[in-house]
């Protein structure tokens, strides 16, 4: 066992069990030893490749996404664009480029704000966005000041490491599985006592065994981004891999070395994730006052934004680089790859029009 997993022993042991959301934070966040904390996970060289890393393209494309939205909405200005968990800062610096080139008025309008918690990574957002040519600030979290202006979010694979909570189906209900001590290990185990749930009825029956996931900070996310969107106008866009709420399932995984890994063995040393509600999504960004628009598969999303001309364009400029153009296009977009298990969720004022793509 390592030495986060001893002290998480040592606190279940002082203090009882752990719901699963507690045990992600400790293993994501601890301020030690958390996974964030520790690790830069991003890239062939680290736990996972996300879409930016895996091509420019990506983060062109959501760059005019935004400044698309802007214009839009009448070019207020100032306005403000914002990332949640910026990685390496890959897909910020594309979208700057492509902002600067294709919608310089955006550009002027701008600050950039990006929501880190790992000291580690801002770092290497610093290195990376360092002649970005906008004002950037970093912030461990997003607080009411960041509501007085036009707020454009951008949020790839963001909400699937937020913490989940996830409950089981037994004779006498829906208790909550916990995480325990078992032979000095770490162990999943049910509460006692089943909890008071209010299951969507578009989840169906659940068979005993069922496991219901639901994500408190994930919908509170959606529904505070909602508000500030509502309020002075702008746009999210949220992509991430997860389903539209149908059914029941235990989607908590863990990742390293581009490998699953199991969830409880070496916390803080692998990603943990689990799939994204986004009906859940949806219907938090509802109560927040805003529109949400999709989930849209994410091939189907960048095809309508040009991924495919771009591609065509990029081979043609770097005729030596055209096939892993057109492999970083079909991976981004093929339905045996991250075309149809990522989605894109949009959020917006109830008075824009529809963002592109949507």
């Amino acid at each position: 066992m390592n030495a986060l997993g001893a002290r998480i022993v040592r606190l279940i042991e002082g203090q009882g069990p752990l719901s699963v959301a507690q045990y992600m934070t400790l293993a994501l966040h601890d301020p030690r030893e958390g996974y964030y904390t520790a690790h830069t996970p991003f890239g062939r060289t680290g736990d996972f490749i996300t879409a930016p890393e895996i091509s420019q393209m990506f983060g062109e494309l959501i760059g005019l996404w935004a400044a698309e939205c802007w214009h839009a909405q009448g070019a207020p200005a100032p306005a403000r664009l914002m990332e949640l968990g910026p990685g390496r800062g890959t897909l910020m610096k594309d979208a700057l480029r492509a902002i600067a080139r294709a919608a310089p008025e955006f550009a002027k309008a701008l600050d950039v704000v990006l929501i880190e918690t790992s000291p580690a990574l801002c770092d290497v957002q610093r290195e990376t966005l360092r002649d970005a040519g906008v004002p950037i600030e970093w912030k461990s979290g997003i607080d009411a000041a960041l509501a007085d202006r036009a707020l454009f979010v951008i949020a790839n694979e963001f909400f699937d490491a937020l913490p989940i909570r996830q409950y089981v189906k037994t004779e006498t209900g829906w208790p909550e599985r916990m995480v325990v001590v078992d032979n000095n290990a770490l162990a999943f185990a049910l509460a006692p006592v089943a909890a008071t749930l209010d299951v969507p009825q578009t989840r169906g029956e659940a068979d005993e065994g069922a496991v219901y996931e639901v994500s408190p900070s994930g919908t509170a996310l959606a529904e505070e981004l909602a508000q500030m969107i509502a309020g002075h106008g702008g746009a999210a866009l949220i992509v991430d891999y997860g389903h539209e709420g149908i059914g029941f399932g235990d989607t908590l995984q863990a990742v390293k070395a581009h490998k699953f890994a199991k969830v409880l063995e070496a916390p803080g040393e692998a990603d943990l994730s689990a799939h994204v509600d986004f009906a859940g999504l949806a219907s938090a960004v509802a109560r927040g006052g805003a529109r949400a628009y999709g989930p849209l598969a994410q091939g189907a999303f960048l095809e309508r934004l040009g991924l495919r001309e771009r591609a065509a364009q990029l081979a043609k400029a770097n005729p030596t680089e055209s096939n892993s153009i057109k492999a970083a296009a079909a991976r981004l977009m093929g339905a045996d790859e991250m075309g149809t298990l990522f989605k894109a969720l949009a959020i917006l004022p109830e008075t824009a029009p529809a963002p592109p793509g949507f």
